[in-house]
């Protein structure tokens, strides 16, 4: 016997601009036996004018009383976990969108595999003008959870929080989502530990569109913070590697795992230092050399993110100059 919500969609909102288009795709959903929960983060734009819009009883919105903030986004999609009535779960961006056949899609999936903790779809990335620019890589139907760690690690996936759909009771008793500064890391670190036993089925029709804009998390400063999650993140992987696997096929990626992924993460501390020097690099230069202690950066790991930062600086001018 299905439920009547089947699905329990989190939508805290902030950001107005793209709100009312990400609503209209959750609402417009072929498979229509889900709840959609919105959170008002305290938010000075008209969210709540924007909701109002809406009559439909599949809706329940709370306000917060004071902004959680992006530092502690991760408080906003637990609280809306506590809310959640239905048997799967799932978060939303305010600037996303869904496929119509999103839910329809995760259905059949998790019809197929019925015991599993988590699922995932591939997505569309679109532009501001809702354009899709690329896909998200393909992935096997079913996959473990060192397989989906190596490939991340090695930056050969893209993946974002609204691909992955859990199941809320698990969610619930690992404890809700894993808490790292600005949720940077939090959705990766999320679907290992739902994924260990397991692991994942995955659907390659992309039902998910991401929005790639200047207002989002991923594209703004709060550098420190990355960091601080990258350092956490990389804690938390150290512990996990710490347990080694039985199946064969999974001992062999574990090993790989174990001998590499201190240069794989040491490539994603200098890839962040080399973003955030692109904005200005005398002043983020200085921010890493001033705080390298505190992230156990070394001179040479700085050193090449300020190199790898003037090589893309001047590949951009020389690219402005030739068009």
């Amino acid at each position: 016997m299905i439920l009547k919500n089947r699905f329990s969609i989190v939508l805290p909102a902030y950001k107005s601009k793209f709100f009312k288009e990400c609503i209209t795709s959750i609402l417009n959903q072929t498979y229509t036996e889900f709840e959609l929960i919105i959170i008002n983060d305290c938010s000075p734009e008209p969210i709540e004018d924007i909701v109002n819009g809406f009559k439909d009883q599949r809706i329940s919105y709370y306000k917060n009383s004071k902004n959680v903030g992006a530092e502690l986004l991760v408080n906003n999609w637990n609280y809306g976990l506590t809310k959640a009535t239905g048997n799967f779960f799932l978060i939303m961006g305010d600037d996303d969108r869904l496929d119509e056949n999103y839910l329809s899609e995760f259905n059949c999936l998790i019809s197929k595999y019925p015991n599993m903790d988590v699922y995932h779809c591939r997505s569309k990335i679109i532009d501001e003008l809702g354009n899709v620019i690329m896909l998200t890589p393909s992935w096997p139907e079913l996959e473990n959870v060192y397989d989906n760690i190596w490939h991340r690690i090695t930056e050969k996936r893209s993946q974002f929080i609204s691909d992955f759909v859990y199941n809320t009771n698990s969610l619930k008793s690992q404890g809700g989502f894993f808490h790292l500064p600005l949720a940077w890391g939090s959705d990766d670190i999320t679907a290992y530990i739902a994924s260990k036993n397991k692991g994942i089925a995955h659907t390659n029709t992309p039902v998910f569109n991401y929005r790639s804009n200047s207002l989002s998390i991923t594209s703004s400063g709060s550098d420190l913070l990355k960091m601080q999650a990258n350092v956490l993140y990389e804690d938390w992987l150290t512990n996990f590697l710490k347990e080694k696997p039985n199946a064969p096929n999974e001992i062999i990626v574990y090993n790989d795992l174990a001998s590499l992924f201190k240069k794989y993460l040491q490539k994603r501390k200098i890839a962040l230092m080399t973003k955030s020097m692109h904005e200005n690099l005398l002043v983020k230069s200085f921010l890493w050399y001033r705080n390298r202690k505190k992230f156990q950066i070394s001179f040479i790991e700085i050193g090449f993110a300020l190199l790898k930062a003037v090589s893309r600086k001047k590949a951009n001018e020389m690219y402005k100059m030739e068009s």
